[in-house]
């Protein structure tokens, strides 16, 4: 492996747990980046199809939607059919005739790297509010040994304790799969990306499977066993099917990235796919599910 991809990843990596942990304004101006960088680069892969998105109109809209869910997340699902109504508002406006394809690669741009990647800011909040201790809504520990102390875990955030595991079961899974897949990988997995196997997969999914555990038992998750093979599942199932789903935007437009921006890794989506889809199932798992497991 490269050393630029080795060491562009640790700087990735650190990045995003530095951001994790300060939470608040800190978290969402990262998300914010990511996901104009993100969006800049699936407007790159739509025009190569010969098609003429809202890419500014959409990628303002995406800016004013993590807003919203920093100062008020309950407002957030308001954001998107106002915002698919100003696009199509665009395009029926502009000199140039819109076409079909030109008003769904803009909702698509919205909803696949905006909307769901809003879904970080909002998991990342819960709880947070009464653990902030910086300005701008931000947190961090004052005193590291609380960290690695299970009986401390409950002074810290919750969105942040959780956040984290999601990362970390999403880093098992895209590296059990790999590793697997690499050597013992002999059953394709799906004509959209060649290099992906059955047996990759089985073993991603099973890694993230074992990290989740870990984490509900350490985290004090109700009904552990449960909520960890669930929570693992849900996380190494959507991690592939983010990652075969970028896979697929770059086959249609005929290119191996979908950017140059990382060294060794391609661009921001090539190294967020497993990300994008993650993040709305885990929230909705812990505001929803995970309350219902509590009372079985």
């Amino acid at each position: 492996m490269p050393w630029s991809r080795i060491i562009s990843g640790i700087v990735a990596i650190a990045l995003a747990l530095v951001a994790t942990l300060l939470g608040g304004w800190y978290f969402t101006i990262a998300i914010a980046v990511v996901v104009f960088l993100g969006q800049e680069e699936y407007f790159n892969l739509v025009r190569v199809r010969g098609i003429f998105p809202a890419a500014k109109t959409t990628m303002f809209v995406s800016q004013v939607l993590l807003v919203i869910c920093i100062l008020d997340g309950s407002l957030a699902d308001a954001v998107m059919p106002i915002a698919g109504t100003l696009i199509c508002f665009y395009l029926l406006f502009q000199p140039k005739m819109a076409t079909i394809s030109d008003i769904s690669a803009s909702i698509m741009g919205l909803f696949y790297v905006g909307y769901l990647s809003s879904y970080w800011v909002r998991l990342r909040t819960l709880g947070s509010a009464a653990g902030s201790n910086l300005p701008f809504g931000g947190y961090w520990p004052r005193n590291w040994s609380d960290i690695l102390q299970q009986e401390s875990l409950a002074s810290l955030p919750q969105g942040l304790t959780l956040t984290v595991l999601t990362f970390l079961c999403i880093w098992a899974a895209d590296i059990g799969a790999y590793i697997v897949g690499k050597f013992f990988g002999k059953t394709r997995l799906s004509e959209i990306s060649p290099k992906k196997t059955v047996e990759g997969a089985v073993f991603g999914v099973t890694a993230s499977i074992a990290v989740a555990l870990a984490g509900a038992d350490y985290l004090h998750l109700p009904k552990f066993l449960l909520t960890g093979v669930s929570l693992g599942s849900l996380i190494g199932i959507s991690s592939i099917l983010g990652d075969l789903t970028e896979s697929m935007l770059k086959r249609d437009a005929g290119v191996k990235d979908s950017g140059q921006l990382i060294p060794g890794h391609g661009g921001i989506l090539d190294r967020t796919d497993s990300y994008i889809f993650t993040a709305p199932l885990v929230y909705y798992f812990v505001t929803l599910l995970l309350p219902l497991i509590a009372d079985i």
